[in-house]
């Protein structure tokens, strides 16, 4: 072989060699839903709704990556309810119509929760404390609302956010101290009135202690033996590689799902 023939086989081979790399580099990698989608939903929170003022590349990234999807605070009673009569709902609707367009199930966050709640929503026009009738009737007529508004776009609903203390008790929020203890049970049964067909959460945090794990069982039992809907419990956790013990996040997912 001459070297001419010789040099040409070598630079034909790198040809070859440089259009597999670039094949290879230019070829899409499935995105975690796709990896998963045989086997459960990949979801993210995201902190705001898409707009032409936002980051567009987060955005892409939710479409490439995830199938679900959940506001931060967009839903929380302080962006969506801050005062008495006034709803503001153009960034939830902006939100929704994000995840509809893209085909993703969408979480709505949170409906009853004691942070985040402004401060009328607890007190009479004399800044006391209200009744627990009136704190009821403004429950329903926030739900109804917010879920109504909703309803068969939003499938999946945190209705009530860290209802046990550390104890196992319940925490001792204004929602307690002026309705009761059955604080919860109506807040599911108003979702659910409020959209029949949504799937309705529990969430809180550190649930992988006993005691705390105790209360939220001893609460669920109490929803579902009145009938109301209660289809899982969130285990909002900020996890370390070393804590906490996974044995211990395994007897609570045993626990819950019994």
């Amino acid at each position: 072989m001459g070297l001419r023939d010789k040099g040409r086989r070598i630079l034909l081979a790198a040809a070859a060699c440089a259009a597999a790399i670039l094949l290879t580099c230019t070829e899409k990698e499935p995105g975690l839903k796709d990896a998963f989608k045989n086997h459960f939903l990949i979801g993210v929170a995201l902190k705001t709704a898409p707009s032409d003022d936002q980051d567009a590349r987060t955005f892409s990234i939710a479409v490439e990556q995830f199938n679900s999807i959940t506001p931060e605070n967009l839903l929380k009673w302080d962006h969506i309810h801050p005062e008495p009569g006034r709803f503001d709902f153009g960034p939830a609707d902006r939100f929704v119509k994000f995840g509809k367009k893209h085909g993703m199930f969408i979480v709505g966050h949170v409906l009853v929760w004691h942070n985040q709640t402004p401060d009328w929503v607890f007190k009479n026009e004399n800044g006391d404390w209200t009744d627990r009738a009136t704190l009821l009737a403004r429950m329903r007529k926030h739900i109804y609302t917010v879920v109504g508004r909703y309803r068969g776009l939003i499938k999946g609903w945190d209705v009530v956010n860290e209802f046990v203390d550390e104890d196992g008790r319940p925490r001792e929020t204004p929602w307690f101290k002026i309705i009761g203890p059955d604080y919860a049970e109506k807040a599911f049964e108003y979702a659910h009135e409020a959209d029949p067909k949504a799937e309705l959460y529990y969430n809180d945090f550190t649930l992988y202690k006993p005691a705390k794990r105790a209360g939220v069982v001893k609460m669920a039992e109490a929803i579902l033996k009145k009938g109301l809907r209660l289809d899982a419990i969130g285990m909002q956790g900020h996890y370390q590689i070393d804590h906490p013990a996974v044995e211990s996040v395994d007897s609570s997912i045993t626990a819950f799902s019994k």
